[in-house]
């Protein structure tokens, strides 16, 4: 209980969390851990945390999990919790890419709700399958196409919907890292080793890994949707399986026209997600390293900078602002609001009731959309760069 004054509050207990994947030696795991804590909604419970038993152990051991909830296997953890009073209500799916569809489907079969990092599966029949049984099911399902989260990305995607740049014409997105401009999933690095390699990815490497979130980012922002890529998928390192470099031409429907470059091979940038929108009365500028200033051009007008919090602030990245402006949220504040989202859907759906209009967060649809975006681009490459429709 909470004490406010004379009033008197019950506490919404937090949402019961597992994982699969995300033990020693993994990025994404601790990422997702942090997200699900910083609004205080959810409370790790249990886990899968690695294909490797010992190593899933002593991983569970580290982040304090009860000995008995500590899983070899996401199979016997899904059948194991599903079975106990206080068993998980969702579970956090960040494991290499091929083991995202059966994870989910295990647990979504018992009724638990899913999480899942992106690419949401590694083929578009698995993906139709997962969106199947997530509407068969009644679950919730996510997946963590974080930077959708960020408020200036609300912001304008508002602005959008509003009208106020007008119809769409020229979407550019683009995503250039340099963290793959050598072979080092020769050495074993870990996350290098999985991203590169066919079997765990499927048939996208940088495409897939980022590609997909520039993608998601251009759909969510603009509403847009994809009818064709034409793409041209380069492995620039000798001896590297999957594509390191990404370079595809988009067309939407209704006309709009695009353009999307991935690349892990782009030397002197960090993490360069970056998108420009241009319409019939305006353009709108957003860079993930500066993520809380967007800027707006109304044609025939000096340029304009909105700041989250600031003169200008829609309430749609209002509701998803933690700290006063001035003070800068970023990364894992951005991941931190899928999972914030997600959780007020969560407890809707424990008295059977819909969640706030408002709530938003990217859903299985958007999961499947990523996925088909990676198989038309592929499709394109190996055919000579031509012209794909979307499956």
């Amino acid at each position: 209980m909470a004490i406010e004054g004379s009033k008197t509050t019950q506490r919404v207990p937090r949402i019961r969390l597992g994982m699969v994947g995300g033990g020693q030696g993994a990025f994404i795991g601790a990422v997702h851990r942090i997200a699900a804590r910083l609004d205080d909604q959810y409370e790790f419970v249990a886990g899968a945390l690695s294909a490797d038993p010992a190593r899933a152990k002593a991983s569970g051991e580290e982040l304090g999990l009860a000995p008995d909830r500590v899983y070899a296997s996401f199979a016997e953890m899904a059948k194991a919790e599903s079975a106990r009073p206080d068993g998980i209500e969702a579970v956090a799916i960040v494991t290499p890419n091929h083991m995202h569809a059966p994870a989910a489907k295990a647990f979504l079969e018992v009724g638990i709700h899913v999480i899942c990092d992106k690419p949401l599966t590694t083929s578009v029949a698995d993906a139709e399958e997962l969106a199947a049984l997530v509407q068969s099911s009644g679950k919730i399902f996510a997946v963590t196409y974080n930077y959708s989260g960020y408020p200036m990305i609300r912001q304008a995607r508002a602005m959008v919907a509003n009208g106020e740049l007008g119809p769409i014409r020229l979407v550019q997105a683009e995503y250039p890292q340099d963290w793959l401009t050598e072979r080092i999933e020769a050495s074993g690095q870990k996350q290098a080793s999985w991203r590169t390699d066919p079997a765990r990815s499927g048939v996208g490497g940088c495409i897939g890994d980022i590609g997909t979130h520039a993608y998601h980012l251009a759909s969510f922002v603009t509403g847009l949707k994809l009818d064709s890529v034409l793409a041209q998928l380069t492995s620039f390192v000798e001896g590297r399986a999957l594509d390191d470099d990404a370079q595809v031409m988009l067309r939407f429907e209704g006309g709009a026209k695009g353009l999307l470059w991935a690349s892990q091979v782009a030397v002197g940038h960090e993490n360069g997600l970056k998108l420009r929108i241009y319409g019939t009365k305006g353009g709108l500028e957003w860079v993930q390293a500066d993520p809380n200033y967007l800027w707006f051009t109304p044609y025939g007008e000096p340029k304009r900078l909105y700041t989250r919090g600031g003169a200008g602030a829609l309430p749609d990245a209002a509701r998803v602002t933690r700290v006063p402006g001035g003070h800068p949220e970023g990364y894992l504040e951005g991941f931190a609001t899928i999972y914030a989202e997600v959780a007020k859907a969560i407890q809707a759906a424990r008295t059977g009731a819909k969640p706030d209009p408002d709530v938003l967060f990217p859903g299985v649809a958007d999961g499947v959309s990523g996925v088909k975006f990676v198989m038309a681009a592929h499709d394109s490459s190996t055919r000579g760069n031509v012209w794909v429709k979307l499956p």
